[in-house]
């Protein structure tokens, strides 16, 4: 044996065990996906994607239920008090895993406690952008005119305590700046807001904003993530600034009800992962702006944990409050 494979040994004898534990489980009747939101969107998109690819390796029917209400809450309550046995997941929204639990008194549900996470599976970042006519193009110059208006500049949000206002004041608060927080019903007439130059700046979802750039009504700043953005490569990052705190971006996962048995999230998140793997699902997520970021139990459980304690930390520093 030469010394090559008796390195290697220690590694098989470990990831055999683990492999075996994903396929001892199998489901006994349908798995139900549960996407808490309305149909159409980003969760939706992903969840009824992956569920063929699902069914053919579980052998079960896997079942997409759209539970929508209370910006994700209704249908993470609903997984949350499901039996902990693998056959129901939540398709939720980084909002709803961390966003929700930071800006509201009850939630109803505990992202850390109430859920045993299985797999991320995209992610897509926010992005600092401004209105054509704004005298600036890069981050110290966004900075040095948001010092010079003190305040009287207008940013758009999709609401209170939404992605948007959570990851703007994040920005303003790690280069000491102001803004005036204009809040809509929602993302899209927060875009319109700024093309229509009512709000000057924001942090918004660079796959929904990416038109406007292309067109030139908009002009993009930084993108909110260490590493760039496929599908606007020329746009630096806000690392690339200087600001690698300044990290905004929305995601969706996969997660079961806490207390699921252990070798049941070993073979949902293999199934998903591989699922996400497939081209045609990677082909689909990529071409509608999305990055695909398929992850163990693991590193999904740290993200929520991270992004928890920041989102956190910037409601109590620009005193967010919501019901």
């Amino acid at each position: 044996m030469n010394r090559r494979h008796a390195l290697l040994l220690p590694l098989a004898a470990l990831s055999a065990p683990r492999l075996a534990q994903a396929q001892a489980w199998a489901p006994s009747r349908p798995v139900v996906l549960v996407v808490p939101f309305a149909p159409g969107g980003p969760n939706d998109l992903v969840a009824r994607l992956v569920a063929p690819h699902m069914q053919a390796a579980l052998g079960q029917n896997v079942v997409v239920e759209n539970r929508p209400g209370a910006t994700g809450a209704i249908g993470a309550r609903h997984v949350a008090g499901s039996p902990p046995d693998g056959h129901m997941l939540l398709v939720a929204a980084s909002g709803t895993m961390t966003i929700n639990p930071a800006v509201m008194a009850r939630p109803g549900y505990d992202p850390e406690k109430d859920f045993a996470p299985v797999s991320l599976a995209m992610t897509v970042p926010n992005m600092l952008l401004v209105h054509k006519d704004v005298p600036a193009r890069t981050v110290p110059e966004v900075i040095d005119w948001l010092k010079r208006e003190d305040g009287k500049v207008n940013y758009s949000s999709g609401g209170v305590g939404s992605t948007e206002q959570l990851g703007m004041e994040l920005f303003l608060h790690a280069t000491g700046t102001r803004a005036t927080h204009v809040p809509f019903p929602g993302g899209a007439p927060a875009v319109t807001a700024m093309i229509q130059g009512q709000c000057q700046a924001s942090i918004l979802n660079a796959a929904t904003v990416r038109p406007h750039v292309v067109s030139g009504a908009l002009r993009g700043i930084a993108i909110c993530l260490p590493r760039r953005f496929a599908a606007l490569p020329d746009i630096p990052t806000m690392a690339e600034a200087g600001y690698p705190q300044v990290i905004s971006a929305s995601w969706s996962a996969f997660l079961a009800a806490a207390g699921t048995p252990a070798p049941a999230v070993a073979r949902l998140n293999e199934t998903i992962v591989a699922a996400l793997r497939q081209p045609e699902v990677t082909e689909r997520l990529t071409a509608a702006g999305f990055t695909v970021d398929a992850s163990s139990a693991a590193e999904l459980g740290q993200t929520i944990s991270t992004e928890l304690a920041r989102w956190k930390q910037v409601v109590r520093d620009a005193g967010i409050q919501m019901n």
